[in-house]
């Protein structure tokens, strides 16, 4: 019997169900997400309760093949052949059944937590050893409450070291993942601020982490960082670290830039030894020293380390969604790979509509701790069942099993530059590509030759706080209330299909565009759940028609406009929106039409009623509260009378961003999330954590010169030098969005972690900036604004709002998608 495949009846004793078993079933893998099931048939879901209830995707995990559940309740509907065990908390069975699989087996644990840099430690501890041991390992950030069950659970017979990170947000949650990943090595990474606001303080987070070492015989930990917490400190022996104090077991006395490698010197056992990083940037030095202690403190040898940490490859903690050329879309993951990460990649891969072919260019698959036969089976099987319609392998191992891939197109090469030297024959158009490669295949290169060129200038958005934001308004809502996304003016200038994928993976009910086209686009790049277009338009009542979109009517010559254009194409009972204006005085039938709209809607068979909606004015300024719950009662009645003359309920919602933050007691049917998503809320501080801005723009440093006091710079010589110095030529103008008003010292930008102020006025393609206080450089980063200095900033410095700076960023400027 495999490791960790278990009778369903031994699963409903160890975590203490109840319910009838109907059949006795084997189950090896578990699944949480419905939307991401491969193979059903030996799968044990569990309808975890968060922000999502798990509950509610039962039948969809029942339809792809699972037919062994772990409930809180029972479905309403019988599900033929389905085992049921029910018990009073999900996520404690699962956490149940993982840590009774952990305890059956005697590896080598080492547990690693932190505030940062817990995710590159583990990924380059398992680079570092994973020649000498067959590693089992957190994939990518699976840190979690539910990510480390997961985690452990791959653990089996052939496994002999564990390396598992765990994070924490809240009190408490340390003592449960210490009993499932049992560690007894401990690994404490940098402690910064990261969930504080979980914690009464400082102290109390620090302990709570503290929790995972309680039973480690050992803990290697930055000395400096616990020097006020002797007594705490859980594990019988330590291995200590710094860069100030002697009296530790590694002390690291020097510090070197070589040819752009980080050489370090350290006392050690009464000797002097060396390594050489190839980093420069001080959070990976950090991070390389703790994997220098932890191998140390191992019992590798100090010249044994040193060759090991001077092969180290950079982490990519995330995918990059590109445009690529041919209208292709690129999705790159070209630093790593192997088994776990491809899962998670394939799932991204899949939330992907836009175009109907999927590709994948995958590298040979190193350190898996399976034999070669083993592995490509398993691969060929996992890329099977996610439905990946174009395969390239790349690698000899990759050629030699290339018969176990079962797919109609598919090409293998045995190096990188025979496929670049193929990528014509091969050909691309109107496809979706991952590319995923093992850092030793250079799978840059491809990625270069894929994605499409464009200038310097990028905006940067994070899907990952996207996300956390949608889910932070998810958990404001009552139950049963539903979202809407507005998506209109390319989503805020963050871009379109990209944003409506992962809106449409994560459940939404309704998108909102502005105009007719904007729905054409989304639906032409397979988005289909519900679309509501805000100012339908009747030249483009066919187009709206043809794409199913549901248009807003807000006056009486639109109503009958569209009542003339279905009845003319007989068409029934079409989905429409109604909008009632309460205050903004700008698109809405008056509360005073009330009555004769309601008269026209008896007797109309045409239309169907889906939602009725009003627009609240300062749903964020206190100041207009009781204009605020003036808008909510006029919309209150005005609603109640058309639901009595429709015969049925509708829809019906009033809360926009700041609304959802300020009025839970208004939510009624639905809410209307717009700026909130991109991490800005009128009503919430910006120092607020709950929301995290997706957006960063970035361009590069184009010229640097050196400018004598009293010089003048840019057009009309509107810049003044006041001193002796330095500007800087930046890659970015009014052309990309960057407005004249930040010209002549209102704007300001990163340049090396020192803000820069602009000279002189902007012009249409590039500005200048004065950087005498900074070391700025040729080719240099220049951040024009991300999560430190915000959009708000922006608009604060030239007297607009955030959604003018979001919405003014050109489409010349290019944007990359990141998801982790």
């Amino acid at each position: 019997m495999l490791s960790n495949q278990y009778a369903i009846t031994e699963v409903k004793q160890i975590i203490n169900a109840d319910g009838e078993i109907i059949s006795d079933d084997m189950v090896s893998i578990l699944l949480t997400d419905s939307r991401k099931i491969n193979t059903g048939s030996e799968g044990l879901f569990f309808a975890l309760s968060g922000r999502r209830n798990g509950h509610e995707f039962i039948a969809e995990a029942f339809a792809a093949g699972v037919r062994n559940f772990v409930v809180k309740e029972g479905p309403e509907i019988k599900l033929p052949g389905a085992n049921f065990l029910i018990v009073y908390d999900v996520l404690e069975a699962l956490q149940t059944l993982t840590r009774h699989h952990r305890e059956r087996f005697n590896l080598q644990v080492i547990g690693i937590t932190g505030s940062n840099g817990k995710t590159i430690v583990k990924e380059w501890l398992y680079q570092l050893m994973a020649a000498d041991k067959n590693i089992v390992r957190n994939p990518k950030s699976y840190n979690s409450q539910i990510g480390v069950p997961l985690s452990v659970w791959q653990i089996n017979e052939k496994s002999d070291l564990g390396i598992f990170e765990a994070g924490i947000s809240l009190p408490g949650e340390m003592d449960r993942l210490e009993a499932i990943i049992k560690p007894g090595i401990g690994v404490l990474t940098h402690l910064g601020t990261a969930h504080d606001e979980g914690f009464e303080n400082t102290r109390a987070k620090v302990l709570e982490k503290l929790r995972l070492f309680k039973h480690c015989s050992l803990l290697i930990h930055n000395y400096d960082q616990l020097i006020d917490y002797p007594k705490d400190i859980p594990a019988t022996t330590r291995f200590t670290w710094s860069r100030n104090f002697k009296q530790v077991d590694l002390y690291v006395f020097s510090e070197t830039i070589i040819k752009k490698n980080y050489y370090l010197r350290a006392q050690y056992k009464g000797e002097e030894i060396e390594c050489l990083i190839p980093f420069l940037d001080q959070a990976s030095v950090e991070n390389a020293i703790i994997c220098w202690a932890t191998l140390l403190a191992l019992g590798y040898s100090p010249a044994d380390t040193d060759k090991r940490l001077e092969r180290l490859n950079p982490v990519s903690m995330r995918l990059e969604l590109k445009t690529g050329i041919n209208d292709c879309s690129v999705i790159d993951d070209t630093y790593n790979s192997d088994i776990h990460s491809l899962e998670i990649a394939l799932d991204f891969l899949n939330q992907q509509n836009q175009h109907n072919k999927k590709t994948l260019i995958l590298s040979e698959i190193y350190q898996s701790g399976l034999q070669e036969d083993a592995l490509y089976k398993q691969v060929a099987t996992l890329v099977k069942s996610k439905k990946v319609d174009k395969f390239i392998g790349v690698g000899k191992a990759l050629v030699k099993h290339q018969d176990y891939f079962d797919i109609s197109e598919k090409y293998f090469y045995a190096d990188t530059t025979e496929l670049l030297n193929n990528l014509l024959t091969v050909g691309f158009k109107s496809e979706t590509i991952l590319i995923k490669g093992s850092r030793s295949f250079e799978f840059e290169r491809v990625s270069r030759a894929l994605v499409q060129k464009t200038h310097e200038t990028v905006m940067e958005i994070n899907l990952n706080a996207m996300l956390n934001n949608l889910n932070y308004y998810k958990s404001q809502l009552k139950p049963g209330v539903k979202l809407m996304a507005m998506v209109k003016a390319f989503s805020y200038g963050s871009g379109t299909f990209e944003l409506a994928n992962v809106l449409q993976y994560n459940k939404v009910d309704y998108l909102a565009v502005a105009y007719t086209d904007e729905g054409v686009g989304l639906r032409q790049a397979g988005i289909s759940m519900p679309i509501m277009v805000m100012n339908a338009e009747q030249s483009a009542f066919d187009k709206l028609t043809e794409y199913k979109l549901e248009p807003v009517l807000y006056s009486f010559g639109l109503y009958d406009d569209f009542i003339k254009y279905v009845q003319q194409n007989d068409i029934v009972n079409y989905p429409v929106h109604l909008k009632v204006d309460t205050g903004m005085r700008r698109l809405g039938f008056e509360p005073l039409d009330v009555e004769l709209l309601c008269d026209l809607l008896e007797e109309n068979k045409f239309v169907r009623i889906v939602s009725i909606y009003s627009h609240l004015a300062a749903s964020e300024a206190s100041e207009h509260d009781e204009f605020t719950q003036s808008q909510i009662d006029k919309f209150e009645k005005a609603t109640k009378e058309i639901e009595d003359c429709l015969g049925y309920s509708v829809i019906k919602h009033i809360l926009n961003t700041s609304g959802i933050t300020r009025w839970h007691a208004a939510q009624f049917d639905m809410v209307r999330l717009g700026i909130g998503l991109y991490g800005i809320d009128a009503a919430v501080p910006a120092d607020n954590a709950a929301l995290q801005p997706i957006t960063t723009l970035k361009t590069s440093v184009s010229q640097v010169k050196k400018i004598v006091a009293g010089e003048t710079v840019g057009y009309g010589r509107k810049g003044v030098m006041q001193r002796d110095g330095r500007i800087a030529t930046v890659r970015i103008g009014y052309a990309d969005g960057y407005l004249r008003a930040f010209g002549n010292g209102v704007g300001k930008m990163y340049v090396n972690g020192v803000m820069a102020p602009t000279i002189g006025n902007i012009a249409m393609d590039m500005c200048m900036i004065d950087v005498t206080d900074t070391d700025a450089k040729e080719g240099d980063e220049v951040v024009v604004f991300n999560d430190q200095h915000r959009i708000e900033d922006l608009a604060t410095q030239i007297g607009t709002i955030p959604y003018e700076i979001l919405t003014n960023i050109s489409q010349r400027v290019k944007r990359v998608y990141f998801y982790e």
